[in-house]
């Protein structure tokens, strides 16, 4: 390495929010928020690394946490439970040398691997990190004026559940209140057991509405009362980001999916955002992928990178496998507690 890498605090170097508004690529994930919600609940410490000496304008960045796992290893990250996280470093030489950094310490730290989740294809010339997974990603442009945006979807799949919803009379709401919270939790509960899954710490959830504020949004549908649908959204400059979904699968005939979905879009498009982020599903999930089809989006791959390379996928496949037959069989409190004590680990 020819230049010098520095380590920056995210949390208090007041360079970082003022980094982050002028970088085009900067989204919700790199925020402060975001990473002060993963301190908060999991006990990640973030970390940027950057060409730029202390004192000086922050024109790069590449954040990180690290995680220390007795179950899954120490590794960083970047970054924790983000579908994306873009490397904020327009310089191929820069990046070069960054990524040389993190190569080594890799073997210091004693590290099982880095990972970087981009959006884009910035990493790829990079002989040092190979390919790791792989997730399908959607995006909505939110350009187009509201009918022409209902025009673009699925005709059965989404336009006529829509208007179903309006026929059987749901009733919606949106906000981030403790009410709302404990409507979306216990649909979460509900769609984690469908996946024979533990669901994310109650903590988690808390903590992005206390750290985030008004970017946090959940929107609920319910039928007599009854909710029977429920996201939760984040929002970051003109970009609107679809993070958790939850459902009743009895109710979904009713069309409260598409209605919380439509409905979020719309306020999006009052609030003039341009981008309506749809984030990852995995290849194995073409249900979730053909649903996020329908909506008119545009589809892309996201390519993780991981230094060194590592046989891992075969690996983790099997452990999912293994772990979800365990799951299936919990009760749901047992199920609640496991989700509590695990997802530190995972990252």
């Amino acid at each position: 390495m020819s230049t010098t890498i520095y380590k920056v605090d995210p949390l208090q170097d007041t360079r970082w929010e003022e980094f982050l508004q002028r970088h085009p690529r900067a989204s919700v994930f790199h925020t402060r928020g975001w990473l002060e919600a993963l301190r908060r609940t999991y006990g990640y410490v973030p970390v940027a690394y950057t060409t730029c000496s202390p004192h000086t304008e922050l024109r790069n960045g590449l954040a990180f946490c690290q995680i220390n796992s007795f179950l899954t290893g120490r590794r960083l990250v970047s970054l924790p439970f983000a579908d994306h996280c873009e490397p904020l470093v327009d310089s191929a030489d820069d990046l070069n040398e960054i990524f040389a950094f993190l190569s080594v310490e890799v073997e210091r730290k004693k590290l099982e691997y880095v990972e970087i989740r981009p959006r884009t294809s910035v990493c790829a010339s990079m002989p040092e990190f190979v390919i790791g997974k792989t997730f399908c990603f959607h995006a909505l442009d939110l350009s187009l004026d509201s009918e022409q945006l209902f025009r673009s979807c699925h005709k059965d799949c989404i336009q006529r559940k829509i208007r179903r919803s309006e026929r059987e009379g749901l009733t919606y709401e949106e906000g981030r209140s403790e009410a709302l919270l404990d409507k979306f939790y216990r649909l979460l509960l509900l769609t984690r057991r469908r996946h024979e899954l533990p669901p994310q710490p109650l903590k988690w959830f808390r903590s992005l509405i206390s750290c985030l504020g008004d970017r946090v949004q959940i929107c609920v549908a319910s039928k007599q009362g009854q909710p029977i649908a429920s996201i939760l959204t984040l929002r970051y400059k003109n970009t609107f980001v679809y993070k958790y979904g939850a459902s009743d699968a009895r109710f979904h005939n009713l069309g409260g999916v598409p209605l919380v979905f439509w409905r979020a879009i719309q306020q999006a498009k009052k609030e003039a955002l341009q981008e309506f982020d749809l984030g990852r599903s995995d290849y194995e999930n073409p249900g979730l992928i053909a649903f996020k089809d329908h909506w008119g989006t545009t589809r892309s791959v996201l390519t993780y990178l991981r230094y060194p390379a590592q046989d891992f996928q075969s690996t983790d496949g099997y452990r999912t496998r293994l772990a979800k037959q365990v799951f299936a069989r919990l009760p749901d409190s047992i199920l609640t507690l496991t989700g509590k004590l695990l997802y530190k680990h995972l990252g």
